[in-house]
């Protein structure tokens, strides 16, 4: 009797953990939905190769876990930040080899970052991202990516209300399990309609090979190119300040502290490194894949994992990649609508916890500064009739603007204009 009871109990046990694991794997792909468009993105725009990006974007997400003791819940893709300068090493080079070389040597700076942050300290640094601060960061980060939301969500107003809808009555009204796959549910529903609407182009699915080696290339190495590459690092790292401390806001954790700064700049380096030693583009912490721990509330590290598991099967299975590939732009758009939302909100969520004192006239200024700084240096970089200098230029094409100019300005104001007495 007692060993059928244990029987039972071991396969209870073990219904279970597949239970779980299938659940896991569900958030899992719905966190590559996420990544997807833009990690696939910045390769189709620089010339390098969506698969080999996609491999690297998962390998680089393990290797951000590992340095970071599988405890911040973060997804690392291909960063935007790098785009110009990857393509005036291509054109000026006319082989996208050279600007691997130089996504190494930015990969190394992160690593000479980490350093400093471990010799002066996690205090020292966190003294300069107060919640007066990152705050208004995380708002930047939320109101400059929104355009791109609503671009993509104009070519169908109509599919993009659909999935909008959808992700939020599921957020709000559904139960158990669905409620933490809203984003998944709505680009299911967004699909179908699109299908019914005819929107869909089922060609590269069809194209595609079931199964094909991404085509990895060496690096090689020039001090031109690496002059024009490396310096980006200068604004990438004031954008991975603000990725961290929004991933942080999100879960309710202090990852500056525990596992480190001097870990999450670690992860990044060496995830870029790997990237650039075979071929893909510099990666860097996803904002998207923040918003869906914001949207469900789901913050085990190892579904991140899950999900960069699947990014690496993707860049061997082209049937799989390309089935993404045929999601509408409107149905995207009404997904980085919700997510984009989310990201604004917790920096609004940031100030309110921390009970910032507005008639102060000086936290007035550095939260006005920050938002007035990062989002309008983003909207003049949008603007094709501007001509004049956005931001900070660093040469060679590199510049400090949005995210990394407010993150700039504001650490600056903060350090430099003296607490009131209300303050103190």
């Amino acid at each position: 009797m007692l060993k059928n009871e244990t029987i039972e109990k071991a396969n209870l046990s073990t219904t279970e953990n597949i239970s779980n694991i299938g659940k896991k794997t569900i958030l899992g792909i719905q966190h590559v939905i996420a990544m997807f468009g833009a990690t696939v993105l910045v390769p189709m725009l620089t010339g390098l190769n969506p698969s080999v990006a996609l491999f690297t974007a998962g390998i680089g997400t393990l290797i951000f876990h590992m340095c970071t003791k599988k405890k911040v819940p973060v997804f690392v893709g291909s960063s935007f930040a790098f785009i110009t300068a990857i393509q005036l090493v291509s054109k000026q080079y006319g082989d996208l080899a050279y600007a691997q070389g130089g996504v190494i040597v930015a990969g190394g700076l992160y690593l000479l970052l980490a350093s400093l942050v471990m010799v002066f300290g996690v205090d020292k640094v966190k003294s300069f991202f107060p919640p007066v601060v990152t705050g208004p960061m995380i708002v930047v980060i939320g109101l400059t990516l929104s355009p791109t939301a609503l671009e993509m969500a104009s070519s169908n107003w109509l599919v993009a209300f659909i999935v909008v809808a959808t992700v939020a009555i599921i957020s709000i009204f559904a139960k158990g399990f669905l409620k933490v796959i809203p984003i998944l549910i709505g680009v299911i529903v967004g699909y179908i309609l699109s299908v019914i609407l005819g929107l869909v182009d089922f060609t590269p699915i069809a194209k595609a090979t079931f199964f094909s080696v991404p085509q990895f290339t060496l690096p090689k190495f020039s001090l031109g190119a690496i002059a024009v590459i490396a310096p980006v690092v200068l604004a990438t790292f004031m954008e991975h300040i603000g990725d961290i401390t929004t991933n942080g806001a999100v879960v309710g954790k202090n990852f500056f502290e525990d596992p480190g700064l001097h870990r999450t700049l670690m992860g990044d380096g060496l995830a870029t490194m790997f990237a650039g030693l075979v071929g893909g583009p510099a990666n860097t912490t996803y904002g998207e894949n923040t918003s869906v721990l914001a949207v469900t509330k789901v913050y085990d590290p190892s579904i991140l994992r899950i999900a960069a598991c699947i990014a690496v099967i993707m860049g061997f299975i082209g049937k799989f990649g390309a089935v993404l590939q045929t999601i509408p732009t409107p149905v995207m758009g009404g997904v980085s609508i919700i997510l984009f939302s989310m990201i604004t909100s917790v920096g609004i969520r940031t100030i309110s916890n921390a009970k910032i004192d507005y008639s102060d006239n000086r936290n007035l200024i550095i939260s006005g500064i920050i938002l007035v700084a990062g989002i309008g240096t983003e909207f003049l970089k949008m603007n094709p009739d501007f001509k004049g200098a956005v931001g900070i230029q660093l040469g060679n094409g590199a510049q400090i603007a949005g995210l990394s100019l407010a993150a700039l300005i504001g650490v600056i104001i903060n350090k430099v204009l003296p607490e009131t007495k209300k303050e103190a």
